[in-house]
């Protein structure tokens, strides 16, 4: 017996300085009931931590083995070149195509290792489908503006426009497997598509706040014809009433009856300024976009079903968004 044991138990702090307290009063010559009065740990525990130490030399403690793993780093590879092909699987059939490369694993097993990569179930943001000539149209369209100001080209403020789309139904939702920072990558999303339009409204607005609001007739298209009649009745009013003979920019976006020869020839008629060329599918680009939604969040408080009764209150709520947030 070499005396009783005294320690600062508040300088312990973890498992591991434990562990090698208990192993340097062990070489000191103190045995285990020597250690165990000093109640730095279980009795079980410190004659444990002596054993392991005289068996192998070492105060490293032995690692569990637990339950073997049942898939090898190649297999683990093979499952995870199998979830990239698509991200929408579900992990019931990764874990059926991983059985087939002779891997007995569950739904469990397969979410666990992606998991392990980084791979997290998401739903899928939604995003037009875009071809590689939209994607290479975006990215021109960005550089060239990237360091644009109002400064430097002089303009002092913009006049956007855009039609209203009032989309009806729900696209199913889907989960995919994406890492942090994946929302967003093409293999991720879930492609939508253009629906036809019950309600086709035109707006425009700028930082002075929102212009003329008009609704074309039940079953119209928007075709060049009528798009120039718009815009003479409603967008040639509003830059009077807003702008004067100051110089505004006019943007709105690619779709065909905007490209049409007739219109650019009438636009530069009038003296009317553009911001372009407007890449594809690329309506969150534009600003309206965002009243828009303040627009719909609005009307569809009211749940209407009248045809009539709707479109009245479209051209309400229009009136009631003031000039701040349209600054905003």
């Amino acid at each position: 017996m070499l005396g009783i044991i005294v320690l600062p138990l508040s300088i312990i702090v973890t498992w591991k300085e434990t562990r090698a307290v208990i192993i340097a009063l062990h070489k000191k010559g103190f045995t285990g009931k020597d250690i165990a009065a000093s109640k730095i740990a279980p009795k079980s525990t410190i004659y444990r931590i002596i054993k392991n130490f005289k068996e192998s030399d070492s105060i490293v403690a032995k690692k569990a083995s637990g339950h073997p793993r049942k898939s090898s780093k190649r297999q683990d590879h093979l499952l995870k070149l199998i979830q990239l092909r698509d991200r929408g699987t579900t992990s019931t059939e990764l874990a059926q195509e991983w059985q087939q490369a002779g891997v007995s694993a569950s739904a469990r097993t397969v979410r666990q290792r992606l998991l392990e990569d980084g791979l997290v179930s998401r739903r899928a943001a939604k995003k037009l489908l875009l071809s590689r000539k939209n994607l290479r149209d975006r990215l021109i369209f960005c550089k060239r503006y990237r360091d644009w100001t109002a400064d430097r080209t002089g303009v002092k403020s913009f006049s956007l426009m855009n039609p209203l789309s009032d989309c009806l139904g729900h696209p199913e939702k889907k989960l995919v497997w994406r890492r942090q920072g994946e929302r967003y990558h093409q293999s991720c999303v879930m492609p939508t598509v253009k629906h036809p339009e019950t309600i086709h409204v035109w707006g425009c607005f700028s930082a002075k706040g929102v212009g003329s609001l008009t609704i074309l007739p039940m079953n119209t298209a928007m075709n060049k014809e009528w798009y120039q009649h718009i815009l003479r009745k409603q967008l040639l009013p509003t830059i009077q009433e807003q702008f004067g003979d100051e110089q505004c920019l006019f943007q709105h976006d690619g779709a065909p009856c905007h490209k049409a020869k007739v219109i650019i020839k009438w636009l530069g008629e009038q003296n009317i300024d553009i911001l372009g060329p407007w890449p594809g599918n690329s309506p969150g680009l534009n600003p309206i976009e965002n009243l828009w939604s303040i627009l719909k969040r609005q009307v569809e408080k009211q749940k209407l079903t009248n045809s009539d009764k709707l479109q009245a209150l479209i051209m309400q709520e229009w009136a009631t968004i003031s000039q701040d947030v349209a600054q905003k």
